[in-house]
């Protein structure tokens, strides 16, 4: 991502000359207070807006987890949703199947298929979400802080089971927080204040930047 601009007006921007450029295999957080553009550079990213300045490339078809998953999950049982992406890629029923098990065999929800999606913790569909992305073959994952609707032990299990996914399966994963502590999972950090990035590079650089402000 180069010199990424965005704004709703000419003279009204959320985003200025923003750089940024993740390993791939790494999983990256993003951090800055309210209204510093990290959900607009996240949706950005993933062509949910339209590019107005500044060039993007990333690994394609990618997968967006929101922060409130039932935004996102649209069918009744678990099974069903994670195949749900599939749809489009033409896969044999057989294809299908062999996807959607890997896929939540990978976030430890393999004997889910048929639970229904309402009767699922906040964390079990944060997920599914994810297991989406997965079965789609996903090779970098968004994340719009995913944790802000988990009670603590589910923050934690989340944040530890996507650093594994990323170190297992060699995914890079670019996570929107506020909270610094999930920072301490991180392999880089990127800070957005006022629209623009201030800091990039290691946890410990970001965190210095951090301690400055």
């Amino acid at each position: 991502m180069r010199s990424l601009s965005f704004g709703w007006s000419p003279d009204s921007f959320i985003l200025q000359d923003c750089d940024l450029q993740i390993p791939r295999g790494e999983f990256w957080m993003l951090l800055g207070d309210n209204g510093s553009g990290k959900s607009t550079l996240l949706r950005l990213i993933a062509g949910l807006l339209p590019l107005q300045s500044g060039t993007i490339a990333c690994d394609r078809p990618l997968g967006f987890v929101f922060q409130n998953p039932d935004h996102q999950l649209v069918m009744p049982t678990v099974g069903a949703d994670v195949a749900f992406g599939l749809v489009e890629e033409g896969l044999s029923v057989t294809q299908a199947q062999e996807r959607v098990a890997e896929a939540l065999a990978a976030v430890r929800l393999a004997h889910y298929e048929r639970r229904p999606i309402y009767a699922l913790s906040g964390g079990q569909k944060q997920r599914v979400a994810i297991a989406g992305a997965i079965a789609r073959h996903c090779e970098l994952l968004l994340f719009d802080e995913p944790t802000a609707l988990l009670d603590s032990d589910s923050q934690r299990d989340l944040v530890q089971q996507v650093q594994q996914l990323v170190r297992d399966r060699g995914l890079t994963a670019l996570w929107v927080t506020h909270r610094l502590e999930e920072l301490e999972a991180a392999d880089g950090a990127c800070l957005l204040q006022q629209g623009r990035v201030v800091a990039t590079g290691s946890v410990e650089t970001v965190k210095a930047c951090l301690n400055q402000l």
